[in-house]
Order: C-alpha cells, then structure tokens, then sequence
C-alpha cells in the first residue's frame, strides 16, 4: 500500500466544494502569539485584534462533536464534552517520550490535551477533511508539531512510524470484522507496545455480541456490541497478551448532548423516550469499556 500516494490524493479533498471556503477562511486568520490553557477546556486567549472573525470562522466549522475549546472569549460547546472521557483514562497512561497515535482523532482534541505529557511524537489519523479544518483552525493558535493524517486504521501497519501507545476511543463497532481491526492495531505498535481501547458493551459473562438488525441508537453502523469476554477474546485473537479492563461508563447526557455547536439529533434523541435504559430500537443503552491491550513483543 502507498502511503505517500493516498496522502497527495486525500489533499485534494481539500477543495471540496463544502472545505474550500473554510480552507480559504483559514489562511485569512491572523497571526501572532497567543496563551494556550490545555485543561478540560482548549483555551485560547491573549491579544486578538478580531474575535469576531474567529467566532464567524468558528461557526462556519460546524458541527463540532469533540472539545471543548474556547477562543478569544468564544466557547466552542461541543456535542461530546470530551474532557469526561480523557479525564477517565488519565490515570492510565503515560506519554513521556512515546511515539502515540490516535486513530479517528476527530478535530484533535485528545491530542492537544495530551501535549502535556511530552510525547516524543503524536500523529492523529482521520479520513474527515471537516475534522482535520477544524484541528487545523485550533492548531493554527496552538501551533504544536501535532502531526494529523488523513488516513483511517487500516492504513496505520503501513505508515511510516510505529507506534509506542495507540489510542482507539470508539471506532471498533463501527467495523464489520472487529478482529481484523485490531489486528491493525497490533501490527501499528512497535515490537512492545499498549492500545487504549474503548467501546460499546453488553453486559454478561458468556462470549457473544449483540448484532443489531439495521441500527443501534440510530446508529446504522454499528456492527457488534460484544459482551467483555467477547472482546477479550477478539483482542487475544488478533495477537494481544494482555487485557485489563480500566473502567466501565455509561454515556449519559453530562457526557454527549444537543448543543448550539452541533446540528441535529444527540443522546437524548438516541433513547426510548420511556426508559433511558434502552435505545430506541429497544436495544441496552449505551455503555462502554476502556481497556488496556499490551503487545508483549515475542
């Protein structure tokens, strides 16, 4: 597979009649040298001669489904507040040196969050060229070396770097051979390596999934929701010699729901209206496990 040649092909996805006006919005922003706060919220601030101009461009941009950020006094409330999820996982890793990637990175927001650690490298990978404007409109005032790809996980045993730390948040039910995913993932890690993984489980102790007929909370692509000790078996399949389970969390609406940053349905809109505890289709409600998978590198 070449790489080189995918990645030249993808930027002209940038021209795309729906990107090219926000690609053009981007080269008007001004430059300078702005206050970056990396807490639970991205947080531009300093001397910005036109803050309404960010706000325009920032609204042009939308729907933003992870952050949140704030520039020059304009709150980016997103659709998922991101920082529950990362903040969970925190305890759980360390990038101190690590070459990490984060697969389907949506506009970055992990990746700006995990600067802190001093990574030797962060590469996100994300087939979006929405996604990939937004990080590039963050990026452009948080200047980092955060390097975004427009790849997907099955490009990442063929990149060009492998990986220390992999982080995959809720990608896997998206795919119809969950095994030949993580299969890519394995193969992306270094001879040693760790995958944080999350994903929508079932609750129960046999070894099987939940395949829903044609959606799951309106979802249509969502392919198996398996039980822990389906996905552990999955994980041991595709070459992983060990699983540890590091949280579960059902999404709730403090996590995911409507905002004036996003359009149409949410959470909410996703749930029987009569009992929260199912979907709409009268399926479990959303749950999800965080796992830890180590490649022992024999």
């Amino acid at each position: 597979m070449n790489i080189d040649l995918i990645t030249k092909e993808r930027q002209s996805w940038m021209k795309w009649k729906n990107i090219a006006p926000l690609r053009k919005a981007l080269e008007d922003l001004e430059d300078g040298s702005w206050n970056v706060t990396l807490g639970d919220v991205v947080k531009i601030s300093g001397n910005c001669t036109r803050p309404s101009e960010i706000h325009n461009v920032a609204r042009m941009m939308m729907p933003w489904r992870k952050g949140p950020f704030e520039l020059f006094g304009t709150y980016i409330d997103s659709e998922w507040r991101s920082n529950v999820k990362y903040n969970l996982l925190r305890k759980h890793f360390n990038l101190k040196d690590k070459k990490v990637a984060d697969i389907g990175c949506n506009n970055g927001y992990y990746l700006f969050r995990m600067q802190e650690d001093t990574p030797k490298l962060l590469v996100g990978f994300d087939p979006s060229p929405l996604y990939k404007t937004q990080f590039d409109f963050i990026n452009h005032f948080v200047k980092s070396d955060i390097v975004y790809e427009l790849l997907g996980v099955e490009h990442l045993e063929f990149y060009e770097e492998k990986f220390d730390t992999i982080f995959c948040l809720g990608v896997l039910y998206h795919r119809s051979d969950p095994v030949a995913m993580l299969k890519s993932l394995y193969r992306g890690l270094d001879k040693k390596g760790e995958v944080i993984l999350d994903t929508f489980y079932i609750e129960g102790d046999d070894e099987m999934c939940l395949c829903p007929e044609s959606s799951y909370s309106k979802i249509p692509n969502i392919y198996f929701v398996p039980t822990i000790k389906a996905l552990q078996n999955w994980c041991k399949r595709a070459g992983f010699s060990s699983f540890e389970v590091l949280e579960t969390f059902k999404t709730d609406s403090s996590e995911q729901r409507k905002t004036s940053w996003m359009e149409g349905q949410s959470l909410e809109d996703f749930l029987d209206e009569n009992d929260a505890s199912k979907t709409v289709e009268g399926y479990p409600a959303p749950a999800r496990v965080y796992v830890k998978i180590i490649k022992d590198g024999k």
